[in-house]
């Protein structure tokens, strides 16, 4: 790859803009494409409308290759947003270095723990928390967990801010504000449970430090970040002129809703950058977890066992765009508070609009990704909630048999499924010796990981039929039949 030094011309990273860098305020654990593209943007724009030393050191906490693609850029890229008609790009500079953390963990606790380090945020997706999905605590039976309690140098995003946060403690200096990004209800708390749960089997006295002392404000994302893909990369080539691996893609759509509880109140000008800072959050969260999320995952396996590659080709498909449009009207709004200054029947024609958005290729099976660890906030919480409170629910309820049908492994052609879950053993464990729908639908409920807690003998016999109806017919006969209810 050329390096941006050696292009002068390149808009990437030209050695004017590279002095005027801010210095380190903030370090950020899963230096993925959605941070990238999403809360390092806002972090851009804050200090570009108020100023202040708010550059980021990005962690890699499992592979260098993001780090590889950065560093012969000065840790420049570029961010392409795309809409139907028209793209264009930008270059963010805030990063400021990229650290390996099985490389060097010794460098990512020293860069956690320094005292100009203000904020430590993140976005590890669901599984990174090592929670138990059942209880929203710790599970100490992780491989990552066990690791980190028997050795110092951690593994797992809760061990480094576990034991950055000692080394402070310890070094009189004071706790850092942990600022999730990712896509979970409530996400500050659990975060914060993490973390604690942790401290406290290490040392007790620890956890109540950071209970009382560390900040752990939730916060509500939204932007489509679709993978880099080459097309992305040569694109980028094409209109600037320079070969970027590590370019970003995204809608022009973008929304933070911040709880605004800092150390200190000590963070970037957020609201300047169009973030919402709000004292409570989770009317947001569950509005955007629960239609955008949501509807995601019920189009990503309904759509795909159909032979959709992505979500615009999916919701372009008049069967699909007619149940996502009941799924929100007829079962999901009727479920949800309005957050403020919120219209949720203009927000569902918004999602529409953005998921047609054709020019952004959002992989169906990228999005079916972890199924395991979404469902429970993404479908099940609103499908019990319908079926306790005597709304419909057939929708979602076709939704979980699609993920259970996907899982299988195969398509309505019968083409094999590549399925990536963390939950892999322990669903083939469950499809082991099944040969019919209703055995299959049997075995996925005793599934504790996914469904300890939510009463699945009372949809049983629905979503055997269900399930049965997309081994025999496909997905899009059973949304016909879904629709006339």
């Amino acid at each position: 790859m050329m390096s941006a030094k050696q292009n002068t011309k390149s808009p990437l990273l030209a050695p004017a803009k590279e002095e005027k860098r801010p210095g380190v305020g903030i370090v950020h654990l899963g230096l993925g494409a959605f941070f990238r593209a999403h809360g390092a943007v806002y972090i851009a724009d804050a200090m570009e409308a108020s100023g202040g030393d708010w550059g980021v050191v990005g962690v890699s906490l499992k592979s260098s290759n993001t780090r590889d693609k950065l560093k012969p850029q000065g840790w420049a890229y570029t961010a392409l947003e795309l809409a139907d008609s028209t793209c264009k790009t930008r270059v963010i500079q805030v990063l400021q270095d990229v650290l390996v953390a099985p490389e060097n963990p010794t460098a990512v606790l020293a860069a956690l723990a320094a005292p100009s380090t203000k904020i430590v945020s993140l976005t590890v997706t669901e599984k990174g928390y090592c929670l138990n999905s059942a209880t929203g605590r710790i599970n100490f039976d992780h491989p990552d967990i066990k690791a980190d309690l028997e050795s110092p140098t951690p593994v797992s995003a809760p061990g480094y801010l576990m034991r950055a946060l000692q080394i402070r403690k310890d070094a009189g200096l004071p706790a850092f504000s942990v600022l999730s990004l990712d896509n979970l209800p409530e996400n500050g708390q659990l975060a914060k449970s993490a973390v604690c749960d942790l401290a406290r089997a290490v040392d007790p006295a620890l956890a109540d430090w950071i209970e009382c002392q560390a900040r752990f404000p939730s916060t509500m994302v939204d932007r489509i970040v679709p993978a880099t893909t080459e097309d992305v990369v040569e694109k980028v080539r094409k209109m600037t002129g320079f070969e970027d691996q590590a370019a970003v893609q995204h809608e022009p759509f973008r929304q933070w809703v911040v709880q605004d509880n800092f150390m200190d109140n000590d963070r970037p000008d957020f609201a300047a950058a169009g973030a919402l800072l709000v004292n409570d959050v989770q009317l947001f969260e569950l509005m955007k977890l629960r239609m955008l999320n949501g509807a995601h995952s019920a189009l990503a396996y309904l759509g795909y066992l159909a032979g959709h590659k992505t979500i615009s080709d999916t919701v372009h498909d008049p069967v699909f765009d007619e149940f996502i449009s009941d799924f929100w009207t007829k079962e999901v709004i009727p479920a949800l508070k309005t957050p403020p200054c919120t219209d949720l029947n203009a927000y569902s024609e918004d999602l529409k609009k953005r998921f047609a958005n054709t020019a952004i290729q959002h992989q169906t099976w990228q999005i079916a990704m972890d199924g395991s660890q979404k469902l429970p906030q993404r479908i099940l919480n609103t499908l019990f909630e319908n079926l306790e409170a005597g709304r419909p629910y057939d929708r979602l309820l076709l939704a979980l048999a699609g993920w259970m049908q996907y899982v299988t492994g195969w398509d309505d052609t019968g083409a094999a499924i590549e399925v990536c879950d963390p939950l892999s053993d322990e669903i083939a464990s469950c499809l082991a010796g099944t040969n019919t729908a209703e055995s299959r639908v049997a075995a996925f409920c005793t599934l504790r990981e996914v469904f300890a807690g939510y009463p699945m003998a009372k949809l049983q016999p629905k979503l055997t039929v269900l399930v049965d109806k997309l081994e025999r017919s496909g997905s899009r006969a059973a949304i016909e039949d879904v629709l006339k209810c």
